[in-house]
């Protein structure tokens, strides 16, 4: 049983810690929620001229000071719960068994008004959002674990469509900054159209037979990187037997 002292020290410890954080509402506001809006701690006026990643990162800090003020005013009605029990006289007794908690117990932490095994929340909620019930992983029903890539109009080609049409991101957001908007884009680089660039500038006749070049700058371009790569098709070189005639010998 704790004697007269002692209660007395933590008595003493628990005032201090009420006078803290009442001390640290009053100079923060309750972590700025005394204010009507966020746009009054950020100096703005308005939304509407502000860049969505600014917004965004204030509703984060406001999502994160709504969350330190409920865990401190939790923490402020320990407090009270327990120099309530001082002015009754069961400080240091279990409130819901009346065993007497350890001296160890209340040296961690002067605000506990149960034994280890009454303390709340002994169980860890395993509770999800409601809304996590509808929704889909990216993309939802299409598998992109699958061996054979699926090569159907699907929902990530929609975004991509979607994307085309602008973002909030802009070519100083990338790595290798872009020249142009057009290219902040998603797969800006995939050809719209067409597989393979020898599309653009080869032709055969319906039976899929004489085989024609016409002569483009797509196709000169073509050319010019395969020279460049010192090799005759995009996917490799030909047999052998057949490099002599098409290559120049480097020697």
């Amino acid at each position: 049983m704790l004697s007269s002292q002692q209660v007395e020290t933590f008595r003493s410890q628990l005032l201090q810690m009420k006078n803290e954080i009442e001390q640290r509402f009053k100079m923060n506001g309750h972590f700025g929620l005394e204010e009507g809006h966020s746009h009054e701690s950020m100096g703005e006026l308005s939304s509407y001229d502000n860049h969505p990643a600014d917004d965004a990162t204030e509703l984060y800090e406001r999502e994160k000071d709504i969350a330190l003020n409920e865990h401190t005013e939790e923490e402020l009605l320990d407090i009270d719960r327990a120099l309530k029990a001082v002015e009754n006289g069961t400080y240091g007794k279990c409130e819901v068994c009346g065993a007497e908690i350890p001296l160890e117990r209340l040296d961690a932490m002067p605000t506990a008004t149960t034994c280890v095994e009454h303390a709340p929340e002994q169980v860890v909620s395993h509770n999800r959002p409601i809304e996590e019930g509808v929704l889909m992983p990216p993309f939802g029903k299409f598998d992109y674990d699958e061996k054979d890539e699926n090569v159907a109009f699907d929902a990530e080609d929609a975004y991509q469509i979607v994307n085309s049409y602008g973002s909030s991101e802009t070519p100083s957001d990338f790595a290798d900054p872009q020249d142009h908007y057009n290219d902040v884009r998603m797969e800006s680089n995939d050809p719209d159209g067409y597989v393979e660039d020898f599309e653009n500038f080869i032709g055969t006749d319906i039976e899929g037979k004489e085989i024609t070049v016409y002569p483009s700058s797509q196709h000169q371009r073509y050319e010019d990187e395969l020279d460049e790569e010192g090799i005759m098709t995009a996917f490799g070189d030909l047999p052998g037997y057949e490099k002599d005639p098409y290559t120049e010998d480097e020697r």
